[in-house]
């Protein structure tokens, strides 16, 4: 179920920064998907995306509602990737498309009060995002990426320094993203950052995430 205790206010504040977590398998050292994400959520991960591509509805959706009960008794949020019906049928507290993928008009009729987010890679896609009505976007990839297939040329600080400067909704700064280069994104104004490999594919997940904590309350000091 949804988590009842978060407001959609509550909601988008905690999408405005922290750690944005996605699930990939394909990526977690032969870690389930649910193993993965319940040592996000012990790292006090208040943010989890489930996204996966190769599996079966049926697949999907025991894992999803496993992970929704997980959020759910941690208060935190759970998106679902592309998948609008699964977001629903799960409770989910999000949907997250691409722009290839069903459009976000569509999408709210049919998730109606759900959070809605839109993955973007230029200027121009972000203010239509805001106009069109998205809760938040993505903004990147900022770094070359392999984690997903078909992935656009990386967009750079630039577009980053673009969304800090002109974006009023909460965005999330994601692709190729690692503890490295973490503080330049940071330095850059990012307050929400995902960063996919480096935490899925950890050996141990809880202390790097600990790590980037760090750096991400360092940031915020600065601020």
């Amino acid at each position: 179920m949804a988590s009842p205790a978060l407001s959609r206010a509550e909601k988008i504040r905690i999408l405005s920064s922290g750690l944005y977590c996605i699930t990939a398998e394909e990526y977690s050292r032969g870690r389930s998907n649910a193993d993965v994400a319940g040592q996000m959520l012990d790292a006090g991960v208040k943010i989890i995306q489930y996204r996966e591509k190769e599996k079966s509805g049926r697949e999907m959706f025991i894992e999803c509602s496993t992970l929704r009960e997980m959020t759910a008794e941690r208060n935190a949020l759970l998106i679902v990737n592309d998948h609008a019906d699964l977001a629903l049928s799960v409770e989910a507290d999000g949907v997250h498309v691409g722009q290839d993928d069903m459009p976000i008009e569509a999408v709210r009729k049919l998730a109606g009060d759900m959070i809605i987010g839109l993955s973007t890679h230029s200027p121009l896609q972000a203010m239509d995002a805001v106009r069109r009505g998205a809760d938040y976007i993505g903004v990147g990839p900022i770094y070359r990426t392999f984690t997903k297939k078909n992935v656009c040329d990386p967009v750079g600080l630039e577009y980053l320094d673009y969304a800090v400067q002109n974006i009023s909704i909460p965005f999330v700064a994601i692709g190729g993203i690692k503890e490295h280069n973490l503080p330049d994104v940071c330095s850059h104004g990012a307050k929400t950052v995902c960063l996919v490999t480096e935490i899925t594919g950890a050996e141990d997940i809880r202390s790097t995430i600990e790590r980037v904590q760090s750096i991400l309350t360092a940031a915020k000091s600065k601020f």
